[in-house]
């Protein structure tokens, strides 16, 4: 029973997107659906990657993450809590699949515009350096987000002084690198790194005296957002300069 429920859970979340589908298929496009088997099959196997990732948030995900940030909270240490925030941080992203497929994408196509060589070497070099710019910038982000949590500083302003530097870096910035810059900021926040991070907040909010879990427990993903744009114009400004 409760198997059944979740699988019509994770069909739910998928119905606005199949019925987007249909609508373009038959009242748009007015054209039969090729290969059905396929895309049957597919959708079968989506709807279980669905309700399988999200068991799996809530089985180990979610409870690892806040279970270390209240033992580490416990133990009084402020320098493993921000290595262990950086840590995190950087490990997830440099993981995340989003980011590696764009990095890759990123070095082909600065190499056909003429940016860089298409050397083998050069393409591995371009992706891996913005991979690692993107990582270190989430690692800064949640350290900032984390000492946040624990001085009680007022979300907004630390958000609206980072958009005022976005957009003073996107007037310096070289043109090749700032839609690029915009669009890490969105893929960081991704399968592998929201998860974490949001319990590792909610965690941290939850072990400490005067803190919601509600007011300060969440924020963390936004400065995972905001940082990457910032050190992706300036890995432009070096690598392009």
């Amino acid at each position: 029973m409760i198997l059944l429920e979740k699988i019509w859970s994770a069909v739910t979340d998928l119905i606005p997107i199949i019925l987007l589908v249909l609508f373009f298929q038959v009242f748009v496009i007015q054209q039969p659906f090729p290969e059905v088997l396929d895309i049957l099959i597919g959708s079968v196997l989506v709807i279980a990657g669905l309700m399988l990732f999200v068991e799996g948030l809530e089985i180990g995900l979610f409870p690892i993450g806040e279970a270390l940030a209240l033992a580490l909270a416990k133990k009084g240490s402020l320098l493993w809590l921000i290595l262990f925030s950086f840590a995190l941080g950087f490990s997830t992203t440099i993981a995340e699949p989003a980011l590696i497929a764009i990095a890759n994408e990123a070095s082909k196509v600065s190499a056909e515009a003429g940016l860089i060589e298409s050397s083998p070497e050069t393409l591995s070099g371009y992706a891996l350096g913005l991979r690692l710019s993107v990582a270190f910038s989430v690692g800064l982000a949640i350290v900032i987000g984390v000492i946040r949590i624990l001085r009680g500083w007022k979300i907004y302003h630390l958000i609206i002084g980072g958009y005022v530097l976005v957009m003073l870096m996107t007037i310096v910035a070289p043109s090749e690198i700032i839609g690029l810059a915009y669009d890490a900021g969105g893929v960081t926040t991704s399968t592998i790194t929201v998860p974490l991070v949001t319990a590792l907040g909610v965690g941290l909010s939850n072990s400490l005296k005067g803190r919601s879990p509600l007011t300060d427990g969440f924020g963390l993903i936004a400065f995972a957002s905001l940082l990457p744009m910032i050190f992706v114009m300036g890995y432009g400004l070096v690598w392009f300069s």
